[in-house]
């Protein structure tokens, strides 16, 4: 029988953190990650949020990882995550089990009382969550679009009074971006509310991650102040996704969003990006249908399942 160890990454370690992304990139391929992105989220984590990132390990090879933490930005205390992935060739082994009863031990110590979990949508994965006491809540989809041979809808002109620019051009005062995102963030659909109120955290952990592009970022300029934008994020192997889409609320409706995702979508093609893919709350209808425009098809699905403590 194959002997399965659970252990901390070792974010510093090259070797580590390329295999925790690379167990990540099998599992959904639509969620980037670089061994560049796991050290970073390792190093850039608020304190508040005891963020702790697991491996597991079978005959020495990195077969499974989990991340774990605290939801610190949210209004309830005692709310938490564990979201754990194991590779399709080596399931079956304890893997799955051993990372989770390791990451409920830990979020337990730290306070936690609710655990969240995305649960990749199959009838295994299902049936391992409920085994383990967690009940299936809300959905999400990834969509994938193909940038190298499929048609993006062309370009629009911007409407009076809008003007697009490039996320790079807000390097020197992004401020009114976080703004922005702390806006569109507190209206998203999700079982654990968010509230954006660190900028200097926001600075260190998003607006500089490894992922982040701010030349392919675009941003839907109204009256000098950004009222709708689309960040995006790159790896190393030509992939883009969007990070997040939105508009402030004194601007929906005015197809803001669609006209900013399309030019960062342009703008991701032209720098020889290949595939495209995005995530949406299953319910979120808005963003679905903007994405049935641009081609988008769903390419997986996760369910979000949720556990008590105690």
């Amino acid at each position: 029988m194959t002997e399965v160890l659970v252990r901390a990454l070792r974010p510093t370690d090259p070797a580590d953190t390329s295999a925790f992304a690379a167990v990540r990139r099998v599992c959904v391929p639509a969620m980037l990650a670089t061994s560049a992105s796991v050290a970073f989220d390792a190093a850039h984590a608020h304190p508040d949020a005891h963020y702790r990132q697991l491996v597991a390990e079978a005959d020495g090879e990195v077969i499974g990882t989990a991340q774990t933490g605290m939801a610190y930005d949210s209004p309830e205390p005692g709310q938490s995550f564990a979201n754990v992935y194991v590779h399709p060739g080596h399931r079956g082994v304890g893997a799955g089990s051993l990372l989770v009863r390791t990451a409920e031990e830990y979020l337990a110590g730290k306070g936690a009382t609710t655990v969240y979990s995305w649960v990749l949508d199959t009838e295994e994965n299902r049936a391992f969550a409920a085994h383990r006491g967690y009940r299936a809540s809300r959905s999400a989809h990834f969509l994938r679009l193909d940038l190298a041979n499929g048609e993006l809808p062309p370009l629009a002109a911007a409407p009076p009074g809008v003007e697009l620019r490039s996320g790079a051009e807000f390097a020197a005062d992004p401020r009114p971006l976080f703004d922005l995102d702390a806006e569109t963030v507190a209206d998203e659909p999700s079982d654990v509310a968010a509230e954006f109120t660190d900028y200097e955290h926001w600075l260190a952990e998003t607006w500089h991650h490894p992922l982040v592009s701010q030349e392919l970022t675009t941003v839907a300029v109204v009256d000098g102040r950004p009222a709708a934008f689309s960040l995006a994020r790159t790896d190393d192997a030509s992939r883009y996704a969007s990070g997040m889409t939105g508009t402030a609320r004194a601007h929906r409706g005015r197809g803001l969003a669609k006209l900013a995702k399309n030019d960062s979508l342009h703008r991701a093609r032209a720098a020889g990006c290949t595939e495209a893919f995005t995530g949406n709350d299953a319910g979120n209808e808005p963003m679905l249908a903007i994405n049935k425009w641009f081609g988008y098809d769903i390419c997986d699905t996760e369910v979000r399942h949720v556990r008590s403590l105690g």
